[in-house]
C-alpha cells in the first residue's frame, strides 16, 4: 500500500493543491512509514534468523524464544496495519474504488490483523516473561 501511495502522491493534486508529493507533511508521513515498515520487518528477520541458528532439530524451541518470534511477529503485523490505515486515508477518494491499489490491500491488512498472531495478549504475556513472570506456554 505505500508503494501505491507513493506512486499515487507523485501524480495526485487535489483541486486546488499542488501535488501531494509536494506536501511536507506528506513527505514526513511516507518517511515515517517506510521507517517504521523496515525496523518491523528487520527486526522480524533478525529475530527468527537468530532463532533459526540456535535451533536443533531434536528438541522444540523454549518459551523465551516463541515468545521473542510472537513479539516479533505481532509488532510487524500492528505496524502493518498502521501503515495501511495511515495511507489509505492520505489517498482520500482514490482508495475506496474495488479493484483499486488500496481498497483490496485495507480489507486483507485488517483481516490478517484478525488473525491469532496478532493479538495484543501476546504483548501481555512477552511484558510478562520479560519482567521474570513467566506466564502459561506458549501453544
Amino acid at each position: 500500500m505505500l508503494e501505491a501511495f507513493i506512486a499515487l502522491a507523485q501524480k495526485k493534486a487535489p483541486r486546488g493543491l499542488a501535488r501531494l508529493a509536494d506536501s511536507g507533511v506528506v513527505q514526513a508521513e511516507v518517511a515515517r512509514a517506510e521507517a517504521g515498515l523496515g525496523a518491523a520487518r528487520a527486526y522480524l528477520h533478525e529475530t527468527l534468523a537468530s532463532i533459526y541458528a540456535g535451533a536443533v532439530a531434536e528438541a522444540p524451541i523454549d518459551v523465551e524464544k516463541r515468545a521473542r518470534v510472537r513479539l516479533a511477529a505481532t509488532h510487524a503485523i500492528h505496524g502493518a496495519v498502521a501503515v495501511a490505515g495511515a495511507t489509505y486515508r492520505a489517498a482520500g477518494v482514490d482508495a475506496i474504488f474495488p479493484g483499486g491499489a488500496f481498497e483490496r490491500r485495507f480489507r486483507d491488512m485488517h483481516t490478517l490483523s484478525q488473525q491469532i498472531q496478532a493479538r495484543g495478549a501476546h504483548l501481555e504475556a512477552v511484558g510478562q516473561l520479560l519482567l521474570g513472570m513467566p506466564p502459561e506456554p506458549f501453544l
